[in-house]
């Protein structure tokens, strides 16, 4: 476990001394050496659902650059639950060995090793984004998807399958299932994937969840599978393996999922064993206006940390060294997220140590570039 505990700025720091971004945090078992996390990120490159030389190069990158932890993208924990036919897997034995590989590399760079465990729903079998995004028809190497309701995501996507609620429950499996494997391949850190309009994010949200059954309706009932999910994967899972959430804290939408829900499903789910709220936002309606800007969704970190107790993530738009620094700073919290800058700046955190005037280890290999850092 980890404490809230807030490394403040002191007005009267020193020049020189280490940046709050590099400061190392305790959560369970795991010691993260700062507070840098490379968030999942769909790379669609895959046969089968198999990790491959890819992915190794695109994750031990940003492993040798420094990062804290280090994510897999959203690995689908069933066949049918994949975005698209090309994304990463996790539902069967033969799936380890090739992720084991990735994660000892990780490991022997000093980084933690993360994945993020996941089921696409109602937006499964689409086709990846550099294709068009649009359905793949079953017949074309595509499949049913399933979701809570029989509700498409939008007029281009695939009409799901409702989820009987034996399905609901053998889905349930699925999770834990793939939660066990990833802890034979040697992932350090769990996350569960609720948001994105995904398949636990439609279960939340009224805009894709009409059931009437248990399932639907009320917040209890909208929360209880992804709940179901939590206390079954914490029950599989090492005492000292952390289990992160990531959820939309917003559906920005009229009728949808709201903040004031999210502060209660955060406060709901610490006791059941999630160690931090991964806090993004959107992927329910294809309508929703969402007000981009730098940090935008860093409010919503700050008040689920404040208001549930509980450590948070934040992630969006955050792409300069002082602005990642002054979130941790100012309490919004305890770890940073970054995706698409990860992607343009492999070695972001070997700059954001430059950029604050602190030192953070180099591979020994790139010393020569930078004659003032330490070497590793």
């Amino acid at each position: 476990m980890s404490t809230l505990e807030s490394p403040h700025r002191d007005a009267a720091q020193p020049e020189g001394a280490e940046a709050h971004l590099f400061s190392p945090i305790q959560i369970r078992g795991v010691r993260f050496p700062n507070r840098i996390v490379v968030s999942p990120m769909c790379q669609y490159s895959c046969e089968d659902g198999f990790a491959n030389d890819w992915h190794l190069v695109h994750l031990g990158s940003r492993a040798v650059g420094g990062a804290g932890l280090v994510f897999c993208e959203a690995t689908a924990v069933e066949a049918r639950g994949r975005i698209s036919p090309w994304d990463l897997g996790i539902w069967k034995n033969e799936h380890i060995e090739p992720l084991a590989h990735i994660v000892r590399f990780i490991k022997q760079r000093g980084s933690v090793t993360g994945i993020q465990l996941a089921h696409a729903g109602r937006k499964a079998s689409t086709e990846a984004p550099w294709r068009g995004r649009r359905a793949v028809d079953p017949k074309a190497g595509g499949w049913e998807p399933v979701g809570p309701s029989a509700v498409a995501f939008d007029s281009a996507s695939l009409i799901p399958s409702e989820l009987s609620v034996s399905e609901i429950h053998a889905i349930t499996n699925a999770f834990v299932e793939a939660a066990k494997r990833a802890v034979q391949a040697g992932f350090e850190v769990i996350e569960l994937h609720g948001a994105h309009g995904y398949l636990m994010h439609e279960f939340l949200s009224p805009l894709s969840n009409k059931r009437t059954d248990d399932y639907g309706g009320s917040f209890r009932n909208r929360i209880r599978f992804p709940l179901n999910v939590v206390e079954a994967v914490r029950k599989a899972l090492p005492e000292g393996t952390p289990l992160f959430l990531r959820i939309s804290a917003t559906d920005w939408a009229e009728g949808g999922w709201t903040i004031d829900e999210s502060v209660e499903l955060a406060r709901t789910v610490q006791p059941l064993g999630i160690d931090l709220i991964d806090c993004s936002s959107g992927g329910s309606s294809p309508d929703a206006v969402i007000p981009l800007r730098p940090g935008y969704q860093v409010p919503f970190a700050e008040r689920i940390r404040k208001e549930a107790g509980i450590l948070t993530g934040a992630v969006g738009l955050i792409t300069d060294p002082e602005q990642a620094d002054n979130i941790l700073c100012d309490g919004s919290a305890d770890l940073v997220f970054l995706a698409r800058e990860f992607l343009r700046e492999p070695y972001w955190p070997i700059k954001a140590a430059h950029a604050l005037g602190t030192a953070t280890a180099l591979p020994i290999q790139y010393a020569r570039a930078f004659p003032n850092q330490p070497s590793k």
